[in-house]
């Protein structure tokens, strides 16, 4: 079993920043790309940011330079700081992460998070 945790989901003001953190724990073989991804009320999910394995990154067009995707790979971990946040980055962010588990055979997978929720409000 794998399990894709977030954390640090919150309220805070415009301008203010927030820094997520995700943990894959479980019988994991390897870690391929972790991403971020968000979902607003009514709209569809959007790619935030997503970092290769050799730590290339790549970000959605809307974060202009505001958020930044980063990784540990001995603990399973990504992570993403936002900052300069507007009243438009309100929405829950999951946390995606390409591996190959072990289960009763080797297999490749995409692991979700739960979800945390950010709030950007006055």
């Amino acid at each position: 079993q794998v399990q894709v945790v977030e954390s640090g989901g919150g309220l805070v003001q415009p301008g203010g920043s927030l820094t997520l953190s995700c943990a894959a724990s479980g019988s994991i073989y390897s870690i391929n790309a972790m991403s971020w991804y968000r979902q607003a009320q009514g709209d569809q999910r959007e790619l935030v940011a997503t970092i290769s394995s050799g730590g290339n990154t790549k970000y959605g067009d809307f974060v202009e330079g505001r958020f930044t995707i980063s990784r540990d790979n001995a603990k399973k971990m990504v992570y993403l700081q936002m900052n300069s946040l507007k009243p438009e980055d309100t929405a829950v962010y999951y946390c995606n992460v390409e591996m190959v588990a072990i289960t009763t055979t080797i297999m490749a997978m995409d692991a979700w998070g739960q979800g945390t929720l950010v709030t950007v409000s006055s």
